[in-house]
């Protein structure tokens, strides 16, 4: 009797292991209220409503003043772009802004596509939904929800959409794309509480998926889409069909990727590394540690202090103007928070250098930071101008701190992503990771693609390279499906 009970419980213990090892982990969130004050009585608002973006004289007389108002500061001799943005080249980029940049033109653009607002959890939710204009007889479109992230916009996408949406090659699967602005970016509502993190903008963009009737998705994301988009292949893993990124850091190492750090450069075929690997990770102090040192002083006082230069400012930071109002005093000691949202060439300066240096590190020995090799002034000045309008750029910037405010050690940092997923290896992002390192995250790996050019913004860089990675992807989770 007593060997028939301890059988018994040996193959119950047996079944219930299987039974847990087979079950996807599944990351846990509960629902929020980020809206001012307590959350209303009453049904949810779930109406969707149509939104342009507008100017007017008054903003656009504003900018002008307060551009003509700046006081430039010289830079070093010979320093190029390696003690931030060069102020000389910053003249010419102010110049152009103030006498050629045509806002009006780029608002048009920029209503090219159908932009809408609906209000979720208590903010209002800014997006883009972009249909396709003929799908195949015998088709439908793939519903793609792509998300940006810092010092970014849904601009960066205006080059990709229309790839994915009108692709030319009769082959090519053809995409529904969504767009949304994470909250208290650009168009979206910041929340008015503390704590609203990468997990929480995931799950308000599952309720939007939602809204706007797809039950079944992909996900497409870049810097903090990258983790946005993550979440929500953990929060619901049948719902997102397939991950596509193209920036995957990974903040809990594992044994192999330890080993493949110590061991790497000397055995590089056991970690499956590449030359092209090596030669982004080793030395690996310079690689890893250095270079970021290097890249990194702006999140840490994103991820400290977002708030503090816009407590200083009032005291320090301003100068009267002429006509009685204030303007900024462009200190190099007041880079961020109102010193950024007043000031609109501090705001320029401090954007632009990241889609120079972001870009390629080599464009740190460049007078003009190399800007100009691979965006147009119109289109940067564009995506500044969209922080600069919405008056964004604090709330933006309060992200870091609600996502590195609690540590490294999050939940979602411990569950494993089981959702297909695909990754663009831009040669010139960041932060490099091999196969090896995004498996270890991405237990469903089905490509990882080396690109043959591109940095950090990769989808406003080269749509083109983007949009067939997405599109091979795609095809291969849909091949495997039937």
């Amino acid at each position: 009797m007593f060997t028939e009970v301890l059988v018994a419980l040996a193959i119950g213990g047996l079944i219930f292991f299987l039974v847990q090892k087979s079950r996807t982990p599944v990351l846990k969130t509960e629902d929020g209220w980020w809206g001012a004050g307590a959350p209303p009585d009453g049904v949810e608002d779930i109406s969707i409503r149509p939104f342009k973006v507008t100017t007017s004289d008054e903003e656009l007389e504003d900018l002008n003043r307060r551009i003509d108002q700046t006081r430039p500061t010289p830079s070093l001799e010979d320093s190029q772009f390696n003690y931030g943005f060069n102020s000389q080249y910053l003249q010419e980029v102010v110049s152009y802004w103030r006498n050629d940049f045509d806002w009006r033109r780029q608002v048009d653009k920029l209503n090219r596509y159908s932009h809408f607002k609906t209000n979720i959890e208590g903010i209002d939710v800014h997006y883009l939904h972009v249909k396709p204009r003929n799908v195949p007889e015998g088709s439908t479109a793939v519903p793609l929800i792509m998300v940006h992230g810092w010092p970014g916009s849904f601009y960066e996408f205006y080059g990709l959409i229309p790839l994915l949406t009108e692709p030319s090659d009769p082959q090519d699967l053809v995409f529904e794309v969504v767009c949304p602005s994470i909250p208290g970016y650009g168009f979206s509502e910041a929340p008015h509480k503390k704590g609203f993190d990468s997990v929480c903008a995931a799950r308000i963009f599952h309720k939007l998926m939602k809204r706007l009737g797809f039950h079944k998705f992909y996900a497409h994301g870049g810097d903090w889409g990258w983790l946005v988009t993550t979440n929500m292949a953990q929060l619901q893993p049948g719902v997102v069909k397939g991950l596509h990124v193209n920036f995957a850091p990974n903040s809990r190492p594992g044994l192999s990727m330890v080993l493949s750090v110590m061991l790497g450069r000397r055995f590089p075929k056991m970690f499956g590394f590449t030359d092209f690997d090596v030669r982004r990770l080793f030395p690996c102090v310079d690689k890893l540690v250095v270079e970021a040192v290097k890249e990194t002083g702006y999140m840490h006082i994103q991820a400290t202090k977002p708030d503090t230069a816009d407590l200083l400012l009032d005291a320090a930071g301003l100068r009267s103007g002429e006509d009685g109002g204030h303007t900024t005093s462009p200190s190099p000691f007041m880079p961020r928070g109102r010193g950024l949202n007043d000031s609109p060439v501090g705001l320029a300066a401090y954007i632009l250098e990241k889609f120079s240096t972001w870009t390629s590190p080599d464009f740190r020995n460049l007078e003009d930071g190399g800007l100009t090799r691979k965006f147009s002034l119109d289109d940067l000045l564009t995506n500044v101008m969209i922080y600069w309008t919405s008056g964004c750029i604090v709330s933006s910037m309060r992200f870091y701190k609600e996502n590195f405010g609690r540590g490294l050690n999050q939940p979602h940092s411990r569950v494993p992503v089981y959702v297909p997923t695909g990754y663009a290896c831009f040669p010139n992002e960041l932060m490099h990771t091999p196969k090896l390192w995004v498996e270890h995250k991405y237990r469903k790996l089905l490509t990882y693609s080396p690109m043959a050019r591109g940095g950090h913004f990769a989808a406003m860089e080269e749509p083109r390279l983007m949009a067939e990675d997405i599109q091979n992807f795609t095809k291969t989770v849909e091949k495997k499906k039937k």
